[in-house]
């Protein structure tokens, strides 16, 4: 019967990865996976595919054998002329020959699975590895309107969809209808075209009650998932505020609310149970009916003379066989039906395009002259889904070793300037260049270690200090780590931790302060030994004397490097050899600090307004 144990619910929020239609491409499926099978790179991969196939075929030829010899095993005992039963020799050979062949069939599934394990496994791990790669590889733009966690259970769902469906379709259902075939092909030889109508009959009338009953489960399953993610929401969102829920006495209205959910739960529970309940009632009875319909019908004709005792044994084991594998259809149905679902979302996220990609005729970047990078911006132009625009025909040069400053306010396209400076956006119009290479032109990777990012918000892994640092450059040597480590003066900070650099620093960083997080980030900038330092408004979440301390170590790390900065709070890009005002995309203002205080104009205005205000 079908098991009564929960299946997963399954949720797709929003920025789930979906396929075109809610659509069950059933043979399409089946290419795309045994195309992940043959990639899979599982060792003896011909030979135990090959070798598991036979072993399908063996396990369900000895269950199907297996019954017809003790057929001829009880037909072979004949009664003496005093009532007597002998058993002779025939009758012993032919009940070890059964025994012998259901051990075969109980043990060809097991032999199988040891030799099918590795492919199977390797399988799954190859459709988590290149959709993982994939989705890496994707544009900004997309990881930015999706979420990670639901990216992250299509990539999960789909790879493990593919075990499940490879055991539940090619070793369950399929190998299934082959003892289906070969049992009625029995009957029909050994007893009567009958007495296989009547388990054909049988066996179809069960799957389509299965089937339907199954689908109508389904709404009880939503609603069960549903109800059970509600609750499990409510206690989770009270325990994580507990501070909140305490200081407004809000005690006793949450834990109503969680009683209230929970009674939903109940309900929803109870439904789901019951339609199980009903599910397996009907299989029982419908395999039952068959089985006595057959028992009946054998009986008759042993009363005619026309069959034997062992031919009704026969009849009776050829069915019951059947039922074992059938009796996880209805779960097998639901879930196959899902796993085709998952499959068919890992693959319509692995056939988007990635918008960034390498040329095929790249080429590398000169060799670096020591002091920082030619960047240019050549009359370019970016427009964003979300709004109306990134960047409007902007153009301006930073020279080896200068310091570029980006000014404005929230909207003017300073970010966007940064991405397409790091390559994350390519420009619709114009281009940007590094040392006079169209950035287009540069292989990814090589562009990734000439360029380094200090965000604002410095994103660390939770890892040791040491594992962050070298992030940038994991084949660096322990003393190279600790030099940039003390080039962003974070060498009395370890120094004073009792476990130095292997101490961890917590998700995301958070065991670190604001101040301690950014100067990671400069070590881990400053290791890449990048020719262009982006330093994205690194210091305006920080406090007053952090923000000095991060600031005169910038100072420091900019030799030799050309900088392109962001900032919010134009004292700290005072310094600046250009800074360029932005306002809806486009270049306002351009020119020194001097020199923009002179001319008056926005950049003036708003140096007055901060000067005001501090």
């Amino acid at each position: 019967m079908v098991h009564g144990h929960m299946a997963h619910g399954r949720f797709h929020g929003p920025g789930a990865v979906e396929p075109p239609a809610a659509r069950f491409a059933f043979w399409g499926s089946m290419r795309d996976l045994l195309a992940l099978v043959m990639r899979s790179e599982a060792p003896q991969l011909r030979l135990r595919i090959g070798a598991a196939l036979v072993l399908v075929l063996v396990g369900k030829l000895a269950a199907v054998i297996a019954p017809v010899m003790l057929g001829e095993a009880i037909n072979s005992l004949t009664p003496t002329a005093q009532g007597v039963v002998v058993v002779g020799a025939g009758f012993i050979g032919m009940a070890v020959g059964f025994a012998v062949l259901r051990l075969v069939a109980a043990c060809a599934p097991y032999a199988r699975d040891a030799i099918f394990t590795r492919v199977s496994q390797s399988t799954m791990a190859r459709a988590a590895v290149e959709s993982f790669g994939h989705a890496l590889a994707l544009s900004l733009d997309f990881h930015q309107t999706k979420q990670s966690g639901a990216l992250a259970r299509v990539i999960d769902r789909g790879a493990r969809s593919t075990d499940f469906l490879i055991r539940s379709l090619i070793f369950s259902l399929g190998p299934t209808f082959v003892e289906l075939v070969l049992a009625m092909t029995v009957m029909a030889v050994r007893l009567d075209w009958r007495f296989a109508l009547t388990a054909f009959v049988t066996l179809v009338v069960y799957a389509v009650i299965t089937f339907r009953i199954t689908d109508w489960r389904l709404s009880h399953r939503r609603e069960l998932n549903e109800t059970e993610t509600r609750a499990a929401g409510l206690s989770s969102d009270a325990l994580m505020n507990y501070e909140t829920l305490k200081a407004f006495g809000a005690e006793d209205r949450l834990v109503r609310t969680y009683g209230e959910a929970m009674g939903r739960y109940v309900d929803a529970s109870a439904r789901a149970n019951g339609s199980l309940n009903l599910l397996n009632a009907a299989q029982a009875l419908i395999l039952n009916v068959g089985l006595a319909a057959m028992t009946v019908m054998a009986g008759m004709e042993v009363a005619g003379g026309r069959l034997s005792i062992g031919d009704i044994t026969m009849a009776v084991f050829l069915l019951s066989g059947l039922y074992a594998p059938l009796g996880m259809l209805g779960f097998q149905y639901r879930e196959i039906r899902q796993g085709l679902i998952d499959m068919e979302q890992m693959v319509a996220l692995r056939q988007i395009t990635p918008d960034i990609v390498d040329a095929p005729a790249s080429r590398p970047l000169p060799p670096a002259s020591g002091q920082g990078a030619a960047i240019a911006f050549d009359h370019v132009s970016f427009r964003h889904d979300a709004r109306s625009s990134g960047l409007l025909d902007v153009s301006f040069e930073a020279r080896p070793g200068q310091t570029v400053a980006l000014v404005g306010p929230s909207g003017a396209g300073k970010t966007t300037a940064v991405r397409l400076a790091m390559r994350l956006l390519d420009p619709q119009e114009g281009r940007v260049t590094i040392d006079g290479v169209d950035m287009r032109e540069v292989p990814q990777v090589e562009l990734r270690r000439a360029v380094a990012l200090v965000p604002q918000d410095v994103a660390l892994f939770n890892d040791t200090l040491f594992a962050n640092i070298a992030f940038a450059r994991p084949d660096a040597r322990p003393e190279d780590v600790r030099a940039a480590a003390e080039a962003a003066e974070l060498g009395p900070f370890i120094d004073g931790l009792p476990n130095g650099m292997s101490t961890r620093v917590g998700e995301r960083g958070l065991k670190l302060s604001g101040g301690e997080r950014q100067r990671v980030g400069i070590a881990r900038a400053l290791l890449a030994g990048p020719r262009l330092l982006i330093l994205d408004e690194a210091t305006s979440a920080l406090d007053g004397p952090t923000e000095a301390a991060i600031q005169e170590t910038l100072r420091k790390v900019k030799a030799g490097r050309t900088t392109l900065v962001i900032a919010h709070r134009l004292s700290t890009i005072a310094d600046a050899d250009q800074i360029l005002v932005l306002r809806r995309g486009r270049i306002v203002e351009r020119g020194t600090h001097a020199e923009l205080l002179d001319h008056k104009g926005e950049y003036a205005a708003l140096w007055r307004r901060q000067t005001r205000e501090s």
